[in-house]
């Protein structure tokens, strides 16, 4: 795997690209929320063509301490996004996004759908629908940004027990203990910010938008996981080109609890 530094206003990204074979085919990865780039490490081997991936915005083991917090916001890291793209002169790329990564991925594909062949969103979704509760989600997550503050490690193992990664505990204990030990690692500051300027309650409501994505878009969710099931299904309705594939004996992390079955989605779907 090839490794380049990129340096957008003031802050470094690490970049890694693998060429698996002749294919002309470009693909982009986007982690979730206290992710990496490794956390595609089970997938990127066998995907055709080239692979990109990076650690977003203030997370990742060689990541520093954002100095502006307003960096994290949706818009400015999407601008970041297509600066790396421009670096590398990369576009029609198959954009694959996780979680956090998936909204990120939505975003992009909604402002530069120039650049997005396809487009897959793992356990994501198109945001809030009402003021109301983006007005929720913001106080939660803020009483989650002084948890953070206060105590992180406190807040990375309660994080773990939440009911979204439930199904993670049929994960081996190598496994979890990679996760968490990957999630310790991060800058807590990042964390807290990450939350607070690119978290759902802040987010701008992409449901009305829905119907301008033209690519083909594909919604992948585990079948165990019942909230992001219901998400797509709503999403679903609204998309003009979409799919949804329900990954069984999966929750929330699918490309972690079921890696075989998310790379033959990606490598076979069709339209």
């Amino acid at each position: 795997m090839n490794k380049k530094v990129v340096t957008i206003a003031g802050y470094s990204y690490h970049i890694f690209t693998q060429i698996n074979d002749e294919a002309i085919t470009k693909w982009v990865l986007l982690h979730g929320f206290m992710g990496t780039h490794h956390d595609f490490d089970a997938i990127i081997k066998h995907l055709p063509g080239e692979v990109m991936t990076f650690d977003l915005l203030g997370f990742g083991a060689e990541s520093t301490v954002v100095i502006d917090p307003t960096r994290f916001d949706m818009a400015a890291q999407i601008s970041d996004i297509q600066t790396i793209l421009q670096t590398y002169e990369w576009s029609n790329v198959n954009l694959l996004g996780y979680s956090m990564g998936g909204r990120l991925a939505l975003g992009f594909a909604l402002k530069h759908n120039e650049l997005v062949n396809k487009l897959f969103l793992e356990s994501s979704s198109a945001g809030l629908n009402s003021s109301l509760n983006r007005k929720k989600r913001r106080t939660t997550d803020n009483e989650k940004v002084t948890q953070i503050m206060t105590n992180f490690r406190e807040f990375v193992l309660n994080w773990e027990k939440l009911p979204l990664f439930a199904t993670q505990k049929a994960l081996t204990a190598t496994q979890r203990q990679k996760i968490r030990i990957q999630r310790l690692a991060q800058q807590p500051q990042n964390v807290a910010n990450s939350l607070k300027y690119m978290g759902t309650g802040v987010q701008v409501n992409f449901w009305p938008k829905l119907a301008q994505l033209k690519m083909p878009t594909v919604l992948l969710v585990g079948e165990l996981d019942q909230k992001f099931n219901q998400i797509a299904d709503e999403m679903i309705m609204l998309l003009p080109d979409g799919k949804k594939h329900m990954i069984k004996n999966a929750g929330h992390n699918i490309h972690v609890e079921q890696p075989n079955e998310v790379i033959e989605v990606l490598k076979n779907v069709s339209y």
